[in-house]
């Protein structure tokens, strides 16, 4: 998978397992943090790994810029929280180029708690064409800035 971590014409399809999109060959990946144990590919590429868990605390923000736009008609989110009892945020948008303007698709929060919620699973229908860049921004708990931001999967077709 191509990614960095920061502080024209018709894509072909290449779909992963269940109709997905194969992220790792028709996108870059860019990050505003990662956990070294906890890197992007394991929440956008298997469904196996441990997911994506960001380096420090706050919001932060997760871009998938293809490499030629694509028509997108579901988006599929789940985040996972074991440990801590916390009011998270996050906004899902997309732009039809890079640096361009962004639609918000979705704003959404959830309230995870330990003893009884620990999961979120989001799945979204869309009808988008000519997507450049889909983006995920985090605030892993709106009370607390200390939190920091996780992602177990993220899934577009």
């Amino acid at each position: 998978m191509r990614k960095r971590i920061v502080g024209g014409g018709v894509q072909q399809v290449v779909e992963s397992g269940h109709g997905w999109l194969d992220l790792e060959q028709v996108a870059t990946v860019e990050v505003s943090s990662e956990h070294p144990d906890f890197p992007i590919e394991s929440a956008l590429v298997s469904s196996a790994g441990p997911g994506w868990r960001a380096s420090q605390p706050g919001e932060q923000q997760i871009r998938i810029i293809f490499d030629a736009p694509v028509s997108l008609h579901r988006v599929q989110l789940r985040f996972d929280e074991t440990e801590v009892e916390r009011t998270q945020q996050f906004t899902l948008r997309w732009s039809a180029a890079a640096g361009g303007p962004a639609s918000e698709i979705v704003r959404q929060q959830w309230n995870f708690s330990p003893s009884g919620t620990v999961t979120e699973v989001e799945n979204y229908t869309v009808d988008l064409a000519g997507v450049s860049v889909l983006e995920l921004v985090i605030r892993p708990d709106l009370s607390n800035t200390s939190a920091v931001a996780s992602l177990a999967s993220l899934r577009v077709s």
